[in-house]
């Protein structure tokens, strides 16, 4: 059931074919793109692309663990972590259906 994969290489070339810049005119904007992505993202910022979905920094809290193997009690570091939440109009793509058109996130 898994696609292939989608490289940072087969985005840049997808801008090459499609928006007609030099390849390495598309390498350089895909990178733009990407490392703007993550700095708003390791600064906490919530990243929305419309119709698309949204990039959101949780904070997770303290919490005690249990090691499997001995069954002792072990803190859990407090941490970020992140989530994609796709939006609706994403989710009826994928699924093939047909949605009302308007995006939830």
């Amino acid at each position: 059931m898994a696609g292939r994969t989608v490289t940072r290489a087969d985005l840049c070339e997808a801008v090459y074919q499609q928006v007609g810049l030099s390849r390495t005119e598309s390498a350089q904007l895909v990178e733009m793109v990407l490392k703007e992505i993550a700095d708003c993202l390791a600064r906490g910022e919530t990243v929305k692309l419309s119709s698309f979905g949204s990039f959101v920094v949780r904070e997770k809290g303290e919490r005690v663990g249990r090691n499997p193997k001995t069954g002792e009690e072990v803190p859990i570091e407090p941490r970020r972590v992140m989530v994609f939440k796709p939006s609706s109009i994403l989710k009826h793509r994928i699924n093939g259906t047909v949605g009302d058109g308007l995006d939830e996130d």
